[in-house]
């Protein structure tokens, strides 16, 4: 907005000084004679401009101070340059104690940069408007509301200012919020969308909310249900405020009910919707609700008995000294008698015993003025079982006390649910037993009863669950837990408690009190109930189970040290041989505790360089000749000793510090190969294992790379032994690994191959080199024939693949002779050598080279 402002008195002023000169130029003798009348018409036309001007002025002054409000004049710096005579009433100041003296003098509390934002909007062609605190000449305050616009003044850029006082506008405002304070009715505003934004006490009181509860989160969906006069649930268009907001129409006084679900409390209001407006639109903003409480008018109505059968609420009165029961129609059809009960003692006969009874104690205590709610269950005459809620109290003091009343509301529903909500609660959703929560809870209960704190429980694990789960999926995993906890149910009959712990384990609760043989005599049950192999996906699959039992109180007197227990013998069993079952004992627990201990050692052996490597030559087993090495990690604890490698790699696994063992061991016996390389040592390749661990948690890839080029190798010199185990996690990662392995020219081998998930499909698909045949398997050779076949197989699997093999723990001659036979050219055990030092395998070799 862009406004021009005549020049006024300063452009008059600048007149009068040029018709001076002029005059006095005229009165010059020197001054041109035939000039003079040129000089006139000068003057003449001044004159005229000067008139006009002074008659603009004036139209602008009147204008000006005709405005009502204080208008001001303001030059972008914050100077005044006018103000109108209303500015100068309301601020209570002539007009030369303001005009030239900075913005601030009408408003001190202004800050110092605040007209940037004001020139900001102003030059983006709109109109600034804020509500501020202007000051009078006695220095007492009133608020304003000031719009700002452009404008052109006396030939340069001001601001004009108009401020409207609010003064009486918040006095109405206070007056109008006091009323809805005051008011008895309720009032209650909605914007547009429906959201509550407005509350007034009155409202709150009626519909039964706290002060300070918020309204919006109170009349939330799903907390009450809205019903017509006839007691049926009123649809969401017919509601008043709806119909006021879309029709843009008062709707007049309307009787709805409001039912709340939670307290299952009926309300009756008498509702007057009204759309309030905002300036300049032509729809509702937003709905004001003025209601009131017509509940009690409504109470004795014919429609009210259909809104309480509605709610399945019904009422009842009993008088104490004649004994006449009186119930309405919903009551008799929520207690479904053969005949409407006539006095106390026919309502009581709609209970269950033990409810009878409490009903009867409570009603003999019942003095004026008490009230009382009890749940209560019975049945109907076709022995339909019902909840009830009834509620009383006396009507009055006096005579008038005798006489209870109240309410009975139908409440089987809600318990029923209840009940479901329980059962599900306690049950796992797959298999259907008792889920954690559940048992945890009945062997608490069980330890805490002297009665019956004589229990074992059964921890019970599936073994190669995780086998299932990876080969075929999850569905099938599934489907296997299924099936495995219906054999459970089947093996434990009705002799114990069978739950879902987690994932696939399960425990049994059992009593011992009468049977101290009944927890071994139900894991051997179990056990056979698994022998029949599971049928999956058109596939069978043998799948066993590990136990560990424990019993109260010799073992645990707490659930927790209970399960610890049990846990423990489990996972001992699993350690020792699947398929079996293992009590618990002190000495399992002193084992545990050396295996925490052996774990605390473990985590800090690699920090004090407690590991070294030994390597066991893999020979030609017809020549003897040392052609490749194995580097085999030892661990020596100045606490522990000598650690066996089988325990403590297993314990490395189940930790994770394998992975960090693993590419130390990477890194060492590259550097090794190094050194016996730049001896001339012909020692060509070195074999370490490699952990699954490395696989799915490490970047093996990388590791390798890294570790061949600080060791200025070939991947041809360097071999990694693989489990099993790596080729079943077919991941795209896993994948990523093998082809980053292959890329180097690393030799990837099998090694126990046969003891594990002997997955041919990926001896096809990934680039493994070499087989290597289990001791376990060699073992028997040449006397066990199944030990010889599996060889055999073995053998065959490698040649048909073209793949090569290595024999390990070869330890006889005729061991020897048999893999010679079998085609099997290189292998290693104490046969040969032993895992040997850095410097005495490299004496063998250099040895073996002088024979040479």
């Amino acid at each position: 907005m862009s406004t021009d402002a005549p020049s006024g008195s300063g452009t008059i002023q600048r007149i009068d000084q040029t018709l001076a000169a002029l005059e006095q130029a005229s009165c010059d003798p020197e001054f041109p004679q035939h000039c003079l009348g040129m000089m006139d018409d000068v003057r003449a036309a001044l004159l005229q401009a000067r008139e006009a001007i002074a008659a603009e002025h004036d139209k602008y002054r009147a204008l000006f101070d005709a405005v009502p409000d204080p208008v001001s004049i303001i030059a972008r710096d914050g100077t005044v340059l006018d103000l109108n005579r209303a500015g100068m009433q309301a601020y209570n100041r002539p007009r030369e104690d303001i005009v030239g003296k900075p913005i601030e003098v009408l408003n001190p509390d202004l800050p110092r940069d605040h007209l940037a934002p004001v020139l900001e909007t102003l030059d983006r062609g709109g109109t600034y408007v804020i509500e501020v605190t202007n000051m009078r000449a006695d220095g007492t305050r009133f608020p304003v509301e000031v719009h700002s616009a452009n404008l052109a003044y006396d030939g340069r850029d001001a601001i004009v200012a108009v401020a409207r006082d609010l003064s009486k506008r918040q006095e109405a405002e206070v007056r109008y919020r006091e009323l809805m304070e005051s008011i008895d009715k309720g009032i209650i505003i909605q914007d547009a969308q429906g959201r509550f934004v407005y509350g007034n006490p009155a409202a709150m009181r009626i519909l039964g909310l706290r002060s300070g509860e918020s309204l919006a989160e109170a009349m939330g969906n799903g907390r009450w249900k809205v019903l017509h006069e006839s007691g049926h649930e009123m649809a969401y268009d017919d509601f008043p405020t709806v119909r006021a907001l879309r029709g843009g129409r008062i709707v007049e006084s309307t009787v709805i009910g409001l039912y709340h679900l939670m307290r299952r409390q009926l309300l009756w209001l008498a509702v007057t919707a009204v759309p309030q407006y905002a300036p300049g639109s032509d729809r509702p903003g937003q709905i004001l609700s003025l209601f009131s409480d017509v509940t009690e008018l409504k109470r004795d109505g014919a429609w009210f008995d259909r809104a309480q059968a509605l709610a399945r609420i019904g009422g009842w009165q009993w008088d104490r000294g004649t004994d006449e029961f009186y119930l309405t129609e919903e009551a008799v059809r929520i207690l479904g008698a053969s005949s409407p009960p006539e006095d106390i003692a026919g309502f009581l006969a709609c209970l269950r015993e033990g409810d009878r009874q409490r009903v009867r104690n409570l009603l003999s205590e019942v003095d004026s003025g008490t009230g009382f709610e009890l749940e209560l269950q019975g049945a109907q005459a076709d022995g339909a079982p019902f909840w009830i809620r009834l509620i009383g109290e006396s009507e009055s003091e006096g005579h008038a006390a005798d006489v209870l009343t109240g309410t009975l509301q139908d409440i089987t529903d809600r318990k029923r649910a209840e009940e479901t909500l329980r059962v599900q609660a306690q049950t796992d959703a797959l298999t259907g037993l008792m889920n954690r929560d559940a048992i945890l809870a009945q062997l608490d209960a069980r330890l805490a009863d002297p009665a019956e704190h004589r229990v074992a429980l059964l921890y019970i694990d599936l073994d190669r669950f995780k086998i299932v789960n990876d080969v075929l999926g999850h569905g099938a995993g599934d489907q296997l837990l299924v099936g495995a906890a219906q054999r459970m149910r089947e093996a434990v009959g009705g002799e114990g408690l069978v739950a879902r712990f987690g994932g696939d384990e399960f425990l049994v609760v059992c009593p011992t009190a009468d049977d101290g043989e009944r927890p071994k005599r139900l894991a051997r049950r179990i056990q056979e109930a698994f022998d029949p192999p599971f049928r999956l996906d058109g596939d069978e699959f043998n799948v066993t189970t590990s136990i560990g039992i424990a019993q109260a109180p010799t073992d645990g007197t707490a659930s927790q040290q209970l399960i610890q227990s049990a846990d423990l013998a489990m996972y001992d069993s699993k350690r020792r041989h699947r398929n079996g079952w293992q009590a618990f004992s002190p000495e399992l627990a002193a084992r545990q505790n050396e295996r925490l201990q052996t774990e605390t050692q473990l985590r800090r052996a690699l920090d004090n360089r407690e590991f070294h490597l030994v390597y066991q030559p893999q020979v030609d087993l017809r020549s003897g000749r040392i052609l490749y090495a194995e580097a085999l990690v030892r661990w020596h604890n100045p606490q522990l000793g000598e650690m066996r490698p089988d325990r403590f790699i297993e314990l490395a696994e189940t930790t994770g510090d394998i992975i960090r063992i693993g590419n130390w061991v990477l890194r060492e016996a590259c550097d090794q190969m190094r050194r016996w390389r730049e001896q001339s040592l012909p020692i060509h390749r070195v074999a370490i294992n490699v952990s699954y661990r490395q696989f799915t948690g490490d970047n093996l890839g990388e590791s390798v790379r890294l570790a061949l080029a600080e060791a200025g190798l070939p991947g041809s010199a360097l071999e990694l032994e693989l489990t099993e185990r790596v080729l079943v996690d077919d991941t795209a990662d896993t994948l990523h690994v093998f082809d980053q392995l292959r890329k180097l020219g690393v030799q990837l081998s099998i090694d126990d191959f046969g003891e594990g998930y002997s997955a041919l499909n990926y001896l096809r698909r990934l680039p493994i080199h070499s087989l290597k045949l289990s001791q376990s398997f060699l073992a028997g050779v040449p006397r066990k024939p199944s030990d010889v076949a599996i060889c055999q197989a073995v053998a065959g699997i490698a040649n048909s693949l073209g793949l090569g093999i290595v024999a390990e723990g070869v330890e006889t001659e005729a061991q020897r002779d048999f893999l010679l036979r079998l085609g099997v050219r290189i292998g290693q055990g104490f046969l040969f050598a032993p895992g040997l030092l850095p410097g005495e395998f490299a004496k063998r070799v250099a040895a073996q080279q002088e024979q040479a």
